[in-house]
């Protein structure tokens, strides 16, 4: 069983800060731009996530529309659905994973990716501070993605982060636009969380 949750803000079962209960991942975006400063404090707050021994391995390549040229290549990578609202975004981001540890090819760190989603996680937060939405795409072309943008070898490309003011989900194509009005679902915490073994229900 899933518990439905209001379209634009989360209506969780317990109560938490409203900036989870904000967070949304939209396709509606206006054509505000998002100035430099900003930016750098987004990917200032990816910085200063937690990291497994301290490895920091996320790496990221941003295309903004002040760059045509730059965006429109990180934008090729996407799969069609996806162009088809991600061109409206202000801001495109490459999520790279750093496969392995240290400078010179050392052992392979199995925590890159957790890592990278915590840095993005932390980005995402910052950006909802700011007024600004993300949606995080795994419907992109890594292959495409690690050629047109020369990301060498040990780095994994992960996600596409489309980050923007919103705008009206009027404007989007007809079936993106009842995704973004479908309402919200999260598995309960029962279906998640156990109590000091798999399957074992909580407490309460």
């Amino acid at each position: 069983m899933t518990t439905v949750l209001d379209p634009i803000a989360a209506s969780p079962d317990i109560e938490i800060h409203d900036q989870f209960r904000r967070r949304r991942s939209t396709r509606a975006y206006s054509d505000r731009p998002i100035d430099e400063a900003t930016r750098r404090r987004l990917f200032e707050a990816a910085r200063w996530a937690a990291s497994s021994s301290n490895e920091q391995p996320w790496r990221f390549i941003y295309a903004s529309k002040e760059n045509p040229e730059e965006f429109a290549r990180l934008l090729e990578t996407l799969a069609e659905g996806n162009k088809a609202w991600a061109k409206d975004a202000p801001l495109l981001v490459l999520a790279i994973a750093k496969r392995h540890k240290g400078e010179d090819g050392g052992p392979e760190n199995r925590h890159a990716a957790y890592d990278l989603g915590q840095s993005v996680a932390t980005l995402t937060l910052q950006a909802l501070h700011e007024g600004i939405y993300a949606r995080q795409l795994g419907g992109f072309s890594a292959d495409k993605a690690r050629e047109a943008l020369e990301v060498p070898e040990g780095y994994d490309p992960v996600a596409v982060i489309v980050l923007g003011y919103p705008g009206d989900p009027a404007n989007l194509p007809e079936l993106v636009r009842e995704k973004e009005s479908a309402p919200r679902v999260r598995k309960p915490l029962s279906d998640i969380v156990f109590r000091g073994r798999f399957g074992q229900p909580l407490e309460g």
